[in-house]
């Protein structure tokens, strides 16, 4: 895979942030404009990345498969994750994830046929206080999730998508 100059800018502004010698923490970032422009890390993009931060393309792999912000295949336009850890689980995350899936008529990290929406369960999420809770493309949190709360949620973004 070749990084247009655009990516490149982009890789070398993250790089820049890192004393030279270290240009490899920029991995995490680096992952993350290539989500942005692509939608998902190929393993193709991983050896990209691996190759412009000399990195063992393993290395790069690890990060990658290790956190579930990285997108391992092409996912919908809104990727819904919800948190079904402990907390979550004990006021109704697993329920919430249910509905979703029943609403979609998808499994659980499976697309819509209309490529709108991706559903995946997540570990913690980090605001058990707020629970049950879901992130919206890894940006937005959507706290006390009910079925009417999904519902809208559900509606405004294919609303947001025409």
């Amino acid at each position: 895979m070749m990084l247009s100059e655009a990516t490149q800018a982009r890789f070398a502004d993250e790089v820049a942030k890192y004393p030279a010698e270290q240009k490899q923490s920029a991995v995490m970032a680096c992952l993350a404009v290539i989500q942005q422009e692509q939608g998902w890390v190929s393993a193709e993009a991983e050896e990209a990345v691996a190759q412009y931060l000399g990195m063992a393309p393993i290395a790069v792999r690890e990060v990658t498969t290790f956190y579930n912000m990285y997108n391992q295949q092409s996912v919908g336009r809104f990727k819904l994750t919800v948190c079904t850890n402990l907390p979550c689980q004990l006021r109704n995350g697993q329920h919430a994830l249910e509905h979703l899936c029943h609403k979609l008529g998808i499994e659980e990290g499976g697309t819509s046929a209309d490529g709108l929406f991706t559903v995946q369960k997540s570990e913690c999420l980090g605001a058990c206080a707020d629970a049950p809770v879901m992130l919206v493309n890894d940006r937005q949190m959507i706290s006390f999730m009910s079925d009417a709360r999904l519902d809208e949620l559900l509606n405004a973004l294919k609303a947001s998508a025409k």
